[in-house]
């Protein structure tokens, strides 16, 4: 860990925010370099103007695509857009407005020229398509937002109608469209001036925060929290969900406290990461170290929580075991969810990430519940979460939902807003914290010890670890153990999952390359403690670069 990681940032950590912005109108990007193209990961396309991967052109281009790609889908609908509070995302939708209008699409802002969290702009648009008429025409959306991402960052994602992440099909279409565009100088992209786009007839203003906070009884026992008198701490750590929370404790009567309103686009409040940056995580202890110094210094909560730029994560801390890691909290809040919401579908799955914590396997035989295992991104959940057949989809990366108290869907994004509050609703109803009833699991299910490393690999090495296959694995046995599975499709919906993952009775490793970064990622967890885990991690290593060398 970094030495100043979980201090307060310092000036000459600061984004120049005045050099960001001049860049996003200034700044062309170098189609040569494929890291300035348009390029869409599991949320989006995500850069910085100062690197030349996220300027104007780029927002101009992905929208413009957007708008053919919803016309080539027969959507006519209204588009709900919703911004965080970065400082490349009012500008990026000033630009998007600019093309939308021009192209006639009836667009959606918020009504209270505020923040949006994408959690609410997903209960927006499934909420406008639950409501319409047979054949009337469906909504979708765009999130301007690069969620936890650094200062510095933009992003802008597309939401279609299922309310959730635009699948590969989609984001393929708009991103080689949207390059197509950039190549021919933006011939093809229709534009009008901002002040023109926000006085037209096609954009209007939506209540976003209203639609989401008033229909939160659906889907958490509010009554028990009140009842309860749960004393919350929510730390909207800089972000969309600012007035959200205050809205929340006030409308529904809960005695919660906003621990700190500030908006700020360099984010100077923030404790640094663990490299030193300034990073919007609720699931780093080092980000999350100010509301977990307040905890510990004796505020006077029974849960506190966090969430990133966009509310689609949660941080989870407790006065007894401070900040949750999200493996544990998920096995918790499904272990909960499954007791204790009788309106679910009884034959209800549950949804995990092949690189979340094996504990919840065992939660799940414990519920008699099937559990479904998919590849990183949330967009795996949503027709689980839009049928009801899969009430609760969870990654290890802090992001989940789940449905509403009658099994019908309340968000097809993650949504962090609902699992911070879910955690109160757990200390209200059970009278214990989500940290004690963790280690009630681990009682008696074991207690799993987990982590993820980075290796070093080159390009070539890291297209070769996308395309294996098990047969490429000649190992038989890991860490003293014989492997039961050797995966690069997702066991739960045949998906192939860009990677290896190896599965032993008492652990498990799995190595996908990153998207950004000349590393793979190597997730693991041992349930015969950290010394095994060492190994795990060695001989998984080794495993992987004598198959992709």
């Amino acid at each position: 860990m970094a030495s100043r990681a979980g201090t307060v940032a310092q000036p000459q950590d600061l984004v120049d925010l005045t050099a960001l912005l001049d860049a996003y109108y200034d700044v062309s990007p170098d189609l040569s370099d494929p890291g300035q193209r348009v390029a869409f990961g599991t949320s989006g396309h995500r850069g910085s103007s100062l690197k030349a991967s996220f300027n104007e052109p780029h927002i101009l281009a992905i929208t413009q695509a957007i708008v053919e790609y919803r016309a080539g889908q027969g959507i006519t609908g209204p588009l709900y857009m919703a911004k965080d509070t970065h400082g490349l995302s009012e500008p990026a939708q000033n630009s998007a407005l600019e093309v939308l209008a021009a192209n006639g699409v009836h667009v959606l802002i918020d009504a209270r020229h505020g923040y949006t969290p994408t959690p609410a702009l997903s209960h927006a648009i499934l909420t406008h398509n639950r409501n319409a008429a047979p054949g009337m025409p469906q909504a979708d959306g765009i999130v301007v937002t690069p969620s936890h991402n650094p200062p510095g960052d933009g992003g802008f994602k597309y939401n279609p109608p299922h309310g959730g992440p635009a699948d590969t099909d989609a984001t393929g279409w708009i991103a080689n469209r949207a390059n197509e565009l950039l190549e021919n100088g933006l011939r093809g992209v229709k534009r009008i001036p901002v002040a023109d786009a926000l006085a037209a007839g096609t954009t209007g203003k939506f209540d976003f925060l209203s639609s989401y906070v008033d229909d939160l009884p659906s889907v958490l026992d509010l009554n028990a929290i009140r009842e309860a008198g749960v004393r919350i701490g929510a730390d909207p750590m800089g972000g969309a969900s600012v007035d959200y929370w205050g809205e929340i404790g006030e409308r529904h009567h809960l005695n919660l406290t906003v621990v700190n309103p500030t908006v700020d686009p360099q984010w100077a409040f923030m404790t640094l990461d663990w490299d030193e940056k300034i990073r919007m995580d609720c699931s780093s202890p080092s980000a999350m170290a100010s509301l977990i110094n307040r905890m510990s210094d004796g505020a006077k909560f029974d849960v506190a929580t966090g969430n990133d730029a966009d509310a689609d994560r949660h941080g989870i801390v407790t006065p007894d075991g401070g900040l949750m890691n999200p493996n544990h909290y998920l096995a918790v809040a499904i272990d909960y969810l499954y007791r204790h919401r009788t309106g679910w579908n009884p034959q209800s799955v549950i949804g995990k990430t092949l690189v979340s914590s094996s504990i919840i396997d065992r939660v799940a035989e414990s519920l008699g519940r099937k559990l479904v295992e998919v590849p990183v991104g949330f967009k795996w959940f949503v027709p689980g979460l839009l049928s009801g057949e899969g009430a609760f989809g969870g990654e290890e990366s802090a992001g989940a939902s789940f449905n509403k108290m009658d099994g019908s869907v309340w968000t097809t994004d993650k949504d962090g807003i609902l699992l911070a509050l879910l955690a109160s609703e757990i200390t209200a109803v059970t009278g214990k914290s989500p940290s004690q009833l963790y280690k009630g699991l681990t009682d008696q299910f074991g207690d799993p010890v987990y982590a993820r490393i980075d290796a070093a690999a080159t390009r070539e090495q890291k297209a070769a670890l996308g395309k294996l296959s098990p047969s490429d694995v000649t190992a038989t046995e890991l860490a003293g153990e014989t492997i039961t599975a050797k995966l690069t499709e997702a066991p739960g919906n045949g998906a192939a999952i860009g990677g290896l993952k190896v599965v032993t009775e008492n652990a498990w490793f799995a190595a996908r390359p990153s998207g950004t970064e000349d590393v793979y990622k190597i997730y693991a967890e041992s349930f015969k403690g950290a010394e095994h885990l060492k190994q795990v991690q060695a001989e998984a290593k080794a495993l992987v670069d004598g198959v992709i060398s």
